[in-house]
């Protein structure tokens, strides 16, 4: 089964500094269809003017992972972590016990665009961590390459949950298949571009749910980048 999620159905903040648009309830956006989907939580597509951003506050228990897809993010936290994030850098920082941390965009002309993501722990009270990887985009050039998972294999970033995360940028001929395990749900956003996933269009924005469904296939592809969840149930 398929189930349709389209860009501008969204949930939508803007204050002027930050437009988010909320694929699942978040802030003051609720809707209980949409609450979350197997542990993936959150999916907010950020964009922030220049020298704005997130000041300093605080997480437990949660998976976060960043995922750039324009411009420059910087990060600081109570670990003593800061960086800079560019396109194709991926962070993880897992709250567990608590952490602050603070997010700004770091040029004082570009406005930075990313894709804040939360998948909830499959353990709670794990010691708070950090990681980042840069994910140039010939590795991800018609290929399904994955950038998080539970045991970090494959030069992926760690978290704590049974849920494998996989970016790929897909053109033209471009055909990938992803098998699907039982009891294994699927998620795909689109975060530029278009593209056919089993049978449904999506654009920008779009996302689409599977269930019940032993493979994804990805087709059709006009300058699509995607991320594409394997979760469990």
């Amino acid at each position: 089964m398929m189930q349709l999620r389209k860009s501008e159905d969204r949930g939508l903040a803007d204050l002027g500094w930050l437009q988010s648009r909320h694929t699942f309830s978040f802030g003051e956006y609720h809707d209980p269809q949409h609450m979350g989907f197997g542990p993936l939580r959150v999916i907010n597509e950020d964009r922030v003017q220049p020298h704005q951003g997130f000041g300093t506050h605080g997480h437990r228990d949660m998976e976060i992972i960043s995922y750039v897809l324009e411009g420059a993010l910087e990060h600081k936290d109570s670990m003593g972590n800061g960086s800079v994030l560019r396109y194709g850098d991926v962070q993880r920082m897992s709250a567990g016990t608590g952490v602050r941390h603070s997010e700004f965009n770091h040029s004082a002309s570009e406005p930075v665009h990313f894709l804040q993501i939360w998948i909830m722990p499959d353990a709670e009270g794990v010691a708070p961590d950090y990681e980042e990887k840069k994910f140039d985009p010939a590795s991800k050039q018609s290929r399904l390459r994955l950038i998080a998972s539970p045991d970090g294999r494959d030069g992926s970033v760690s978290i704590h949950q049974d849920a494998l995360l996989y970016a790929s940028i897909l053109n033209g001929n471009d055909l990938l298949e992803h098998a699907l395990a039982p009891e294994r749900l699927g998620y795909v956003h689109v975060a530029r571009g278009r593209l056919v996933v089993n049978g449904t269009a999506l654009e920008t924005g779009d996302a689409l749910k599977v269930t019940n469904e032993k493979r994804i296939k990805l087709e059709k592809a006009e300058a699509a980048e995607i991320l594409l969840f394997d979760l469990p149930e």
